[in-house]
């Protein structure tokens, strides 16, 4: 059931308000019209005092929280630890936005359905938004299917991908996507004027999320991904070749069809770069022929800010979809 507020503000709620999408959720509440904060969980950081988006928020352990005083409940909690909050806060009679994997398709997926409102752009009469807005549980999605997601699904609609071919994505992306657990790799000192890449042989738990989609909404290709770390705070780059059926003469012409109405995404003539779009809650791409291959190839590339449209943004702008708001309200465009 949709649920419509006349109230002032609608109370929602942040389980793991530590994290970086954690603390980005309640920045982007703490500035929203119509939202107000009921609790912020940190189960280690439990008592202390934090200033997010100009306001202080005590953190409150998980289990001191009341889930009933939400209408919304944001699980940021780690991957494998989300699952029984999301089972709580629905008995509580929450609806939950889920930020970890647990429930994204690749991962087991449940009822949850997948949090993505522009992934059907242009097809469907806007099915996948009327799922998200009577939705109870919704799985939000990767940073990283994000930006290669809605770069592939308006080729895959557009019936362009050469069939059985082998998509390459390559992704560069800032530090905080490995979270604020203290780990040797990513101390300033090892990441500072350096670049790798990590999850090397198509093993990165995002390609299970990625493929099923890609899978769901009838691709026949294979995907090879490979992550890399950018000595920087935050913002995704990903590169993706794609082979096609024939030479597109206005590639970018598939991508402003499908994605005319979409507030969230900004199809550009020059390449997209990470000051575009950090602390935006926006997809910005290009698509471009490579010159020769044999094979005719497509290259699209988009950026993406990690914790906003990548997390918290996108985690909020279907909360505002399920809450019967206006979808972009909130949100840094």
């Amino acid at each position: 059931m949709i649920m419509h507020y006349n109230v002032n503000t609608i109370p929602v709620g942040v389980l793991g308000a530590s994290g970086y999408a954690g603390r980005e959720l309640c920045a982007l509440v703490a500035s929203h019209p119509r939202l107000s904060l009921a609790f912020a969980t940190a189960n280690e950081q439990r008592g202390h005092t934090v200033r997010v988006g100009g306001r202080t928020v005590t953190f409150q352990g998980p289990d001191d929280v009341a889930l009933d005083g939400a209408a919304v409940v944001f699980c940021a909690l780690p991957h494998g630890a989300s699952l029984p909050w999301v089972t709580r806060a629905r008995e509580a009679g929450a609806r939950v936005v889920d930020l970890s994997s647990d429930l994204r398709p690749g991962h087991g997926g449940g009822d949850a359905i997948y949090g993505m409102p522009e992934l059907s752009a242009g097809r469907d009469g806007g099915l996948l938004r009327e799922q998200i807005r009577s939705a109870d549980v919704v799985a939000n999605p990767g940073c990283y299917p994000t930006s290669i997601l809605l770069a592939l699904a308006p080729l895959v609609h557009a019936g362009v991908v050469a069939p059985g071919a082998t998509v390459i994505a390559n992704s560069a992306s800032g530090v905080s996507g490995a979270g604020n657990t203290p780990k040797r790799e990513y101390l300033f000192a090892e990441v500072s004027d350096d670049y790798r890449a990590y999850g090397v042989g198509n093993t990165h738990r995002h390609l299970k999320e990625m493929t099923a989609t890609l899978g769901t909404i009838g691709a026949n290709a294979d995907l090879v991904f490979t992550p890399h770390l950018l000595p920087v705070a935050r913002g995704i780059l990903s590169t993706i070749t794609i082979p096609v059926t024939a030479a597109l003469d206005d590639p970018l012409a598939i991508y402003r069809e499908a994605y005319a109405d979409e507030p969230f995404i900004e199809v550009a003539d020059q390449q997209p770069t990470l000051h575009d779009v950090v602390r935006r809650n926006v997809v910005r791409l290009t698509a471009t022929m490579i010159a020769g291959t044999r094979t005719p190839t497509l290259l699209v590339t988009s950026a993406i800010d990690n914790l906003v449209k990548g997390a918290a943004g996108q985690a909020l702008q279907n909360a505002n979809l399920m809450l019967g708001l206006d979808e972009t309200l909130g949100l840094p465009a």
